[in-house]
């Protein structure tokens, strides 16, 4: 082969192209038809092995003699384009015929130029108003095919395709003319990178579980499982018949088709019928996030077979987590639904409404829980280098990555800033350390680390953060987003922004020390050692009572606190009792948003009160994360309002079905509730703490997660208060377990322990009392 990386820097790799990027002059623009490029070519059938790689401005399908490429979705991927773009490399020998082939790259708005963000101020062409292709085919003996301006162009069946809007697609208008010949574009090729993580793939089909045609003769398909994907089905029909497919992720009381919490995302596909016997379609360029889907047929067709096709970034899971009360075990497999559904190319938010975007908080809260679901690595990885493109020069990180506002700042001013989001800069690459031993991403990332924490310190010129309150405001921070309040008549206290910044501000740059320390930066470790005890001792004076009692007595305020060590000695018995009056004041429901929710259960736990996080954890009232489940939730939810008790849909402006931040619970069951972690100091599950927090009402518990090395298998059943836990550990992994106040008389293998236990590879059984309550 003739391939030669010309350049190699982390797992980015560039070479040297031949081809231009060339745009199709058949293009109408964004929102119009879209259009291929094509080749008609001699081969002798004999200079095989054959490779292509292939990448564009929008999105591509590649046939070479009609049949397609690879099966690799949306590609080339979603980058900030203008940083770097993404490229593929596929065999395609077996294409390859002797005498005249032909080769046709179809190409698409995608997120390069569909109108991204939301409502009317949705911008258009975002990184670009033309598409275009680049490829070279190379055979074995060197000989290359590459894109310029002999290649012809011409427009597609598909009318119309967008990420938020759908797609049009006419089979009538399926015999590909050329029309137009091509254009080479201004392009810089030293962006083209290869593509940084898996390829989006199809998983498998979900079939409908139920159908009803409802007062307008649209029959309703549910399939049992919210997802982010689309529809496949098969028509026969007349030509020019009309199939109609609209998506929705839940039904209203009366079960209506409701998808109003899509906003401006038209989220649908039109198919026009060639007529002539059985015709299977699915969108080429976009896809949807659903349970159910309305369909309308127009004219005399008829739907043969239907399924829903789920799509992801990251399809195999990694870990599992079972226990012996179902609502558990589904919101589990919810958090795992949720991620396949947002790991799309980028942690987006949610995958159906006019916004999918790469909410920096989001991923922050969520990464470790991610990594524990299935591999997330390199997928991690790159969306790193796009919240690294898009930092602004001041420090500040973007909301949410890629970012469509950088290069349009008119539209949406001052989209960088927040803390808890943009601490995702510091937060994921240390979780991509300790789980994968990835100590590349901690140098690659250490300049972008330092910027946003010397930004945070700016906000106020000092270790208090004290953010502006309007949106877009130098430092506008989210605080603790959508944290519940209770009865409007007499709220519960939540956490106020000055607080929920400084804390996170500590975080940051007491994790940012850590950091220094891993990678041998001496000197920035001593001075982030030194500013980390300047914002502990200013958070102290100004947000701990001589009481003990904490500012603002929230939930959130006392769970980072106590998680991240910010309580000062003298303080922590008086503070760790507010803590407990303000969970039992609330009834044992949750009072945190998105930034406290995570930290909530490992503070209780890690404070010894096993008890309330049994209660919290477990009731199924809202706000609650049992009450979605017993509600019929399939994915996780953006609001713990999300439906009210009786079905009524809360809040349709903003409101999704499918966020797997709150799924981020996820990490405590594995790593608290099933005793496994991954140790910073031997990162890469190189060593395993071992430490269970056994939920006597969740017994028997069961979880596994899969290594480098193998498999770790871990689980414990409860016979009163006797607990006993098997783990199993694979070669190249060995555990640590010393005993805390919740195992009384712990024995190993059948013999004692005192203090401290080194778990060899292999087998281990581990039986201990729980204390008296």
């Amino acid at each position: 082969m003739n391939f030669q990386p010309a350049a190699i820097s982390g797992n980015l790799v560039s070479r040297t192209w031949s081809g231009d990027m060339i745009a199709p002059l058949s293009d109408g623009g964004q929102g119009t038809a879209a259009s291929f490029v094509s080749k008609t070519f001699e081969h002798d059938g004999t200079k095989l092995p054959a490779e292509l790689f292939i990448s564009a401005l929008g999105l591509y399908r590649c046939f070479i003699n009609g049949v397609r490429v690879g099966s690799d979705l949306l590609t080339p991927g979603w980058t900030n384009y203008d940083d770097r773009l993404a490229y593929q490399r596929y065999d395609v020998s077996n294409l390859l015929k002797p005498g005249l082939n032909r080769i046709e790259i179809w190409l698409a708005d995608g997120w390069y130029r569909s109108p991204l963000m939301w409502g009317a101020q949705a911008i258009p062409n975002c990184w670009g108003d033309r598409i275009g292709a680049i490829a070279d085919l190379i055979g074995a003996d060197g000989t290359v095919l590459s894109t310029d301006t002999t290649w012809r162009s011409g427009v597609l069946p598909i009318l119309r395709s967008g990420i938020y809007f759908g797609e049009i697609y006419d089979a009538r208008q399926e015999n590909c003319v050329e029309t137009h010949g091509t254009e080479k574009l201004a392009f810089d090729k030293a962006l083209l990178v290869a593509h940084e993580t898996a390829a989006v793939r199809e998983l498998r089909p979900l079939t409908a579980v139920e159908n009803w045609t409802d007062d307008e003769g649209r029959t309703i398909y549910d399939f049992g499982q919210n997802a982010g994907g689309y529809i496949r089905y098969t028509v026969r029909g007349t030509a020019g018949a009309e199939v109609r497919v609209e998506h929705s992720e839940v039904l209203g009381p009366d079960r209506h088709f409701d998808n109003r919490n899509y906003r401006t995302a038209a989220a649908h596909t039109v198919y026009t019928l060639r007529g002539n016997g059985d015709e299977t379609y699915a969108p080429h360029f976009t896809f949807h996030g659903f349970r159910y889907a309305r369909v309308t047929i127009k004219g005399d067709a008829k739907i043969l077979a239907i399924a829903s096709i789920p799509i992801s970034s990251v399809p195999e899971p990694a870990g599992g987590f079972t226990s012996g009360n179902a609502l558990v075990n589904r919101l589990v497999e919810n958090t795992i639904w949720s991620q396949r559904a947002n790991f799309v190319e980028v942690p987006t938010d949610c995958p159906q409404r006019d916004e999918r975007l790469g909410w920096t908080g989001d991923a922050q809260v969520f990464a470790a829980t991610a990594c524990w679901l299935s591999d997330s690595q390199s997928f991690l990885r790159k969306y790193l280098r796009d919240v690294m493109a898009d930092q602004r020069e001041d420090g500040a990180v973007s909301h949410f990555s890629p970012d469509p506002t950088r290069l349009h700042p008119a539209n949406f001013p001052g989209y960088a800033g927040s803390t808890g989001w943009g601490d995702a800069i510091v937060v994921i690459p240390w979780v991509l350390y300790t789980h994968y031993g990835d100590r590349a991403v901690l140098s690659e990332c250490l300049e972008s680390m330092v910027r946003w924490v010397d930004f945070v310190w700016s906000i106020s010129d000092g270790p208090l953060v004290r953010p502006p309150s309007r949106w877009g405001d130098r430092g506008f921070t989210f605080g603790d987003w959508l944290q519940p309040v209770g009865d409007n008549r007499k709220p519960r206290p939540t956490i106020a922004d000055d607080c929920a910044a400084t804390l996170y501000h500590f975080i940051s740059t007491d994790l940012l020390a850590r950091i220094a320390a891993t990678l041998g930066e001496h000197a920035l470790e001593e001075k982030m050692k030194q500013r980390a005890n300047e914002i502990r001792r200013a958070f102290t004076n100004e947000f701990i009572t001589p009481a003990g009692r904490l500012a603002h007595n929230d939930q959130t305020s006392y769970a980072l606190a106590f998680l991240h060590d910010l309580i000062p000695a003298e303080h922590r018995q008086a503070a760790q009792q507010h803590f407990r009056q303000v969970i039992i004041d609330a009834d044992y429901k949750i009072g945190t948003g998105f930034i406290g929710t995570p930290a909530l259960l490992p503070a209780l736990t890690k404070l010894g009160m096993d008890d309330l996080a049994e209660k919290v954890f477990l009731q199924e009232d809202v706000p609650g994360w049992l009450y979605q489940v017993s509600k019929g939730a399939t994915t996780i939810w953006e609001r713990w309002d999300s439906m009210a008790p009786d079905g009524t849909i809360y809040e349709p402006d903003m409101n999704s079905y499918n966020h797997y931040a709150y799924g981020a619970v996820c990490q405590w069951l594995f790593e608290s509730v099933a005793g496994i972690s991954p140790s910073p100091s031997a990162p890469g599950f190189a060593e395993v703490i071992v430490d269970p927090a056994p939920i006597p009402s969740l017994s028997p518990v069961s979880a596994y997660h899969d290594i480098s090395q193998g498999r770790i298998e871990a689980g414990w059943h409860c016979d009163g208060k006797k607990v006993t836990y098997v783990l199993t550990l694979p070669e190249g992994c060995i555990g640590w377990f010393r005993p805390g106040k919740r195992h009384q008389n712990p024995s190993l293998n059948g013999e004692p322990v005192v203090e401290e236990a080194v778990l060899a590879p292999g087998t281990h059984r581990l039986v201990f009392s729980l204390p008296n309550s």
